[in-house]
């Protein structure tokens, strides 16, 4: 199928997701394969003194990975849909039954980002921090908001193009860099 030359501000977003998620997503991942590897093996097994918080490192570097993963899944069609009644319905049915699904979505998407930054408001108050080293959730919960907040514009990518194109382009992350 022919690439619809989409508009700037759809491949500015698709730039930002490839260059977050490479850049963000892939020093979170390393960082995680160097903690856990140096912690077990050489800490934990040669010399018997693992790092103390090595587990909360990991479980944050995980949280900031997903927090760039939701947004640039969305875009490159890596999120699960379960098409059962397409194959069932008239084209125009489907086209606008997605229509609807992806307003859903959207609105679901900027509540969420909003409980989240509440919820990061929240968090030192509460005492929401790591077991070990006592690391606040707050800046946590903003950066999981922002990733969510991106998704709520990747949707809003999608409807545009199902208005605009009856389709959605997805991101094929090559063609940007």
């Amino acid at each position: 199928m022919k690439r619809i030359k989409l508009p700037i501000w759809i491949r500015t977003l698709d730039r930002a997701l490839v260059i977050l998620a490479l850049l963000g997503g892939g020093a979170a991942l390393a960082f995680m394969v160097f903690v856990s590897s140096f912690n077990v093996v050489i800490m934990r097994k040669a010399l018997n003194a693992p790092i103390r918080g090595a587990e909360d490192l990991l479980i944050l570097s995980l949280v900031i990975m997903v927090a760039f993963a939701i947004p640039f899944g969305g875009r490159t069609g890596a999120h699960i849909e379960i098409e059962l009644l397409e194959s069932r319905m008239s084209p125009m049915f489907a086209r606008w039954s997605m229509l609807i699904m992806r307003l859903v979505a959207g609105a679901l998407m900027l509540t969420m980002a909003y409980q989240l930054i509440h919820a990061g408001q929240k968090a030192t108050k509460f005492g929401e921090t790591t077991q070990q080293l006592l690391i606040s959730y707050e800046p946590f919960y903003y950066l999981l908001a922002l990733g969510v907040a991106l998704y709520a514009l990747v949707i809003l990518s999608d409807i545009y193009q199902l208005a605009k194109y009856r389709r959605i382009q997805l991101l094929l992350w090559g063609e940007v860099l």
